[in-house]
This record gives C-alpha cells, structure tokens and sequence, in this order.
C-alpha cells in the first residue's frame, strides 16, 4: 500500500480522470471535485498524434475507445475573401492529428473507467486548503470538510487549486494578446466550413451543425467569466464593421444554445509543485488553442501517477521526478501563440499565413515539427513494474 494514498484532484474533465484511473490502479484512495453538476458533454474537438499519445492511451486500455469514439475526418478547411471566394487552403492535416473526438466524448470515457473506484463530487468546488506535517485540510463549497494525503489541481488555465496554493493568476497567466469564442447557432446547421479574416479577426463556420468559431485581437477586456450576456456584446463589439457572413452571426448571436469565450492565454510556471499540492495538464503548462493540451494532460497524468508509484507515495521524490520528466516536454506549450496564426493582426501577416498553407515544404517542415513537439519525451515503463 502506497504512503500518501488518499489524494483529491480538483477537476473531472480529461486530465484529472485521467490521473484518478492511474492512481486507483496502483492502489491509490482518489476523490475528484468538480464544479461542474456532472461530466460535461459536447466541446471542440481534441486529437492525439504520434506514437507517445497512443502508447499512454494503449497502456490506459482505452485506445480502442477512443478510436470508436472519434470523429469523422474532415477536409481541407478553406479560407475566404468578404465576397466568399477562395483565397487559401488551411490542410486538414494542420487542424487535426491523428485521432479526433469530441472533448466530451474522451471525458465519458475516462469517467465510465474510473466511476465505480474513484469518489467524484460533482457541483461542488474547494473553498480552502490548509496545509500542515501530516496532510491537507480542504473545506468545500458542499461537502463536509475533509484531509488529505495530496492535493492534485487539474482544473485549468484558471486553476482555483493553484490560485490557493501558488498565489494569483497575475503570476502564472500570461494574456497572449487574442480571445476565443465558440457559439452553436441557429443557421450553422445549413452553413458550409469556411474561414474568414480581416486584420486581427477571424470569423469560421464548421461543417453543418459545427459551432461557429471566432478568434480576435485585444487587450485584456473587463468580464465575469459567468456573465454570458456581455461576453456575447464584447464579441459584438469587437466584429462591429466586418464583412462576408459576420453581421448574419453576430444577429443570431442573442441565441446561441452553446456559448463559450475566454482569452487565449499561456500558463509559466517554474515548479509544478508546492508542498503537498501538485499542478496537472492546463493548470499547469495549458495554452489555449494551442494543439496539444489534451496530450499534455494525458501524458502528464501518466508520469505524475507513475512517479507516485514508483515513489509508494513518497510526493517529495514524485513530484520532483514528474517535474524532471516533463518539463522539457511541456515547453511546447510555451512556444505556440494560436492567436496569431488564425488572427494575423496585419495583411501582411494574413499573407504570410495563407502561404505558409500553401507552399508544400514550408507546411511539411512545420508538421513535421508539430510531430517531434507530441513525441518529445521517453515514457517509462511504470505498468510493466507495477
């Protein structure tokens, strides 16, 4: 039996269940706290690619599911001028690895695989953590105040469990200059996939009954991440004027089912771990939209399991084996601005971008670098010895 074995993770969407299953296989006492009122369904989707992706999910027995799982391929993505003419190719390879599914869907599974031995508390959130010799002392927003051995935050960009532990997110969490938005609107199941852009913005409508997607430039901008309504009016405003299929958008945006915005920010941490707390996947290297959070999640959970394990609890020598690990793989997420990729802020740079697409060495030499950022990492063996 492992030392240290009782551990709640704050977070149940991917990288959190993820490291509950590896826990509770190696014996482990896991609870999970989620804010959410249960595994939340739908979302973009995410991919896996290359072989350090697949071996993770392999060794999990998962693979198979994922693989039934995923989405269709899609095609090559075109990019528009106002007057909807083609004006670039953005190649299906770049949007997607080798397996898609819906963010939703990897969540169900990972949940289905841990339910039966791992607590989960769903609408329910940690108010505090009180650290002392012999463990953690978390009160909740719910649930009756309970101790723990290890406290693992993989609750995101905007990480509670970190703000508690390591301080404000002014410290860790750097505005890379765009925001993000995803709408499900009335007419996106009669619309075809096309992008469109205007310096600094960027308006795509997906395959039919796809969400709508919008990337633009800003500064930081002044709302409550549960205020809606007027994260639907900063989108408005910021697309005020623009051309092709915008104003239809903007006019069916009051009644949009799904709505999601937040910035495109990047996560700088130099340790991973403070005293019995632990940071995991976004909460810990995240970059939103940058193409390999859900791998560094998986991964991570991984090797933070696997050092618990090899460690029999001792979180001292785990988490600086976890943090040696992985840092260097993580830095991936340090290197990708997506922002600027999808938003170019200058018809310069649109070009630039358009011919980056389309000159056939230059997009190979960047998938090709894609590969090595997802495969960078040699993978212990923590199931051949457990």
């Amino acid at each position: 039996m492992p030392r240290n074995q009782c551990v709640l993770i704050s977070g149940a969407s991917i990288a959190g269940p993820a490291l509950a299953y590896w826990l509770q296989r190696y014996g482990f006492d896991v609870t999970v706290v989620e804010q959410a009122g249960a595994v939340r369904s739908g979302g973009q989707a995410v991919d896996f690619k290359g072989a350090t992706h697949h071996t993770v999910l392999e060794r999990m027995g998962i693979l198979d599911a994922v693989r039934a799982a995923r989405v269709p391929a899609g095609g090559d993505g075109v990019i528009v001028d106002a007057h909807g003419r083609k004006v670039a190719t953005m190649p299906a390879a770049f949007s997607s690895g080798d397996i898609e599914i819906a963010r939703g869907d990897l969540a169900r599974i990972l949940y289905e695989r841990t339910a039966a031995s791992v607590d989960y508390l769903f609408s329910d959130t940690i108010l505090t953590l009180a650290e002392h010799a012999h463990g953690i002392d978390v009160t909740f927003a719910h649930a009756a105040p309970r101790t723990f051995d290890l406290v693992v935050g993989a609750d995101g960009i905007h990480s509670n469990v970190r703000a508690r532990a390591f301080g404000p997110a002014t410290g860790y969490v750097q505005h890379l200059g765009y925001y993000y938005a995803l709408a499900s609107l009335p007419g996106d199941a009669c619309r075809a996939d096309q992008m469109y852009n205007e310096p600094g913005r960027m308006a795509a409508t997906g395959s039919p009954g796809a969400p709508s997607f919008f990337v633009f430039a800003s500064t930081p901008l002044d709302y409550a991440r549960d205020d809606i309504d007027r994260q639907k009016q900063l989108l408005a405003d910021a697309y005020r004027g623009a051309g092709w299929h915008v104003p239809a958008l903007m006019e069916e945006m009051p009644h949009a089912q799904g709505f999601y915005m937040d910035a495109i920010s990047r996560v700088t941490l130099d340790r991973y771990a403070q005293g019995r707390v632990v940071l995991l996947g976004d909460a810990a290297y995240g970059n939103a939209l940058g193409g390999f959070g859900t791998g560094l999640g998986i991964v991570g959970a991984y090797v933070l399991a696997g050092e618990l394990h090899r460690a029999r609890g001792d979180y001292h020598v785990a988490f600086a084996a976890y943090q040696a690990t992985f840092q260097k793989y993580a830095q991936v997420s340090q290197k990708v601005n997506a922002g600027k990729l999808l938003a170019p802020t200058t018809r310069l740079g649109l070009y630039a971008r358009n011919r980056l697409f389309s000159v056939a060495p230059l997009f190979s030499g960047l998938m090709r670098l894609m590969d090595h950022f997802a495969t960078d990492i040699v993978l212990e063996d923590y199931v051949g010895n457990a």
